[in-house]
């Protein structure tokens, strides 16, 4: 009996990958397909006549000109969101995990309000709140908090639940009975032994920061302008093909950004993979 059923699960496994190769395949042209013929727009000469107009890369060295200063801007900004959420987040996900009060739970539902609410009603609430204040408010500082308070929730998240699993629980104690400090315990032992988690809500935030529109176009100003605030201003104003060539521009710059930080989670996740964090 048990050999029948192994028999019929490996038939059912061979029809069913076809099936599921066929689906995948075309969710990944359904979605990939509309951002290779933007690209494909942003180098032809004219994109009515498509192709037959010829490739050129004026309307890139265009986009580059007006808007080049954007993308590092977006880079730094994300960057910056980056260091900050760390800063920040993996000491509050600490707090959150080890606290049993409710007022902690409390603190971890507002915290994730700014994610509930539209964009622009959390940039609205920060120029209420700190729109007199004229310095910050025309800052590049000003666009970072709101990045902040959208991101973080997801550092936290992803960091608190890696922070409460019961074998670091048990690592922490361990350490704390052989006189670690709460600093020794922290940096020595937790932080190393979550690095995976955290590099994962790094690369979280950073993918959220750098693709941010709502909030960074009611908090931006003509000099702390972005790469999808720009990108927007391109498609409203101008020609198809800047606009198409401005997507390629992004693709440029934040592709490489981001093959990066998965090539470091891959080899944190290596480095650190045989560590009682993992449960092996």
């Amino acid at each position: 009996m048990r050999g029948g059923a192994d028999v019929k699960l490996r038939r059912r496994g061979r029809v069913d990958a076809p099936v599921l190769l066929g689906i995948t395949v075309l969710v990944t042209l359904f979605t990939v397909l509309p951002m290779l013929v933007s690209v494909g727009a942003g180098l032809t000469n004219n994109f009515s006549r498509g192709w037959a107009s010829g490739f050129t890369t004026r309307w890139l060295v265009e986009v580059w000109s007006l808007y080049g200063a954007t993308a590092w801007r977006s880079v730094a900004l994300a960057l910056s969101c980056v260091v900050v959420a760390l800063l920040v987040g993996v000491p509050c996900a600490w707090a959150l995990a080890r606290s049993r009060s409710r007022w902690a739970r409390a603190f971890e539902e507002l915290l994730t309000l700014p994610v509930a609410v539209p964009g622009l009603a959390t940039a609205l609430a920060l120029i209420l709140a700190y729109g007199e204040l004229r310095g910050f408010r025309q800052s590049f500082a000003f666009i970072l908090v709101g990045h902040v308070v959208f991101t973080l929730p997801f550092m936290v998240r992803t960091v608190a639940a890696a922070f409460a699993r019961d074998d670091l629980v048990a690592l922490e104690e361990a350490a704390r009975s052989l006189g670690a400090s709460f600093l020794q315990r922290f940096l020595g032992v937790l932080v190393p032994a979550i690095a995976p988690s955290i590099v994962a809500g790094s690369l979280m935030v950073f993918t959220l920061s750098v693709g941010e529109f709502n909030l960074t176009w009611m908090l931006h100003t003509p000099l702390t302008r972005t790469l999808p605030v720009g990108l927007a201003d391109s498609y409203a104003s101008m020609r198809i093909e800047i606009g198409s060539a401005y997507t390629l521009v992004f693709f440029v710059v934040i592709l490489p950004v981001l093959w990066g930080m998965q090539a470091a989670a891959r080899w944190i996740e290596q480095r650190h993979g045989a560590l009682p964090s993992h449960g092996r």
